[in-house]
């Protein structure tokens, strides 16, 4: 009995203390790639956008826009809709793609509509209660010329313990006056991801 007593005790002890353990954090760089799932990640994210908006740069209507209106051309991001059975925070993308447009120095940039609506409620504030001469107008916002939107869509596949993860990113850029569209991107991305079997 008293062994069995004592055993009881080594267990509930080992128990505890595996409870009290807490997770062991690494540290790394936040450019370093890091995957665990295969499902769409900031390292995705990051490289679409780099790779997506150096393309539409790099295609004609930023030249024929710059020589008929000798400016630089205005252009914001709207929606991107995520159409794949994931949880992605498509803000994320976003950030990354008004990043890479405006660091392009290229383009200049122009504020999201979320963004808008709380400068102008800033703005109607000043002409209420700040001092004369310092408020900022109304009525004297740049427009916007170019608007990007697109989705982000998926095809998973599986079998034996192996996974197909395929992603397929499609940009455009509209022009907000005529409708036109001046460029489409596409952005493929496919991972395959190895399930190891545990064996109890």
């Amino acid at each position: 009995m008293k062994k069995f007593v004592a055993y009881c005790i080594v267990i509930l002890l080992s128990a505890g203390l595996f409870a009290c353990a807490g997770p062991q954090v690494t540290r790394v760089d936040a450019n370093e790639e890091v995957d665990f799932s295969g499902d769409w990640n900031d390292t995705d994210s990051q490289l679409t956008s780099q790779e997506m908006i150096k393309d539409s740069l790099n295609r004609p209507w930023l030249q024929i826009f710059t020589a008929q209106n000798g400016r630089k051309p205005r252009v914001i991001v709207g929606q991107v809709l995520n159409k794949t059975e994931e949880h992605i925070t498509t803000e994320t993308f976003i950030k990354d793609l008004e990043k890479e447009l405006l660091n392009s120095g290229l383009v200049t940039f122009v504020a999201s509509s979320s963004q808008r609506d709380e400068i102008r409620a800033e703005r109607d504030d000043q002409a209420a209660n700040s001092k004369a001469g310092t408020a900022k107008q109304q009525g004297m916002e740049t427009a916007a010329d170019f608007m990007i939107e697109g989705q982000i869509n998926s095809i998973f596949d599986g079998k034996r313990g192996a996974e197909l993860k395929y992603y397929q990113v499609e940009l455009e850029l509209i022009n907000i006056e005529t409708n036109e569209k001046v460029w489409i991107g596409q952005k493929k991305i496919k991972k395959v991801v190895a399930r190891k079997k545990y064996k109890i």
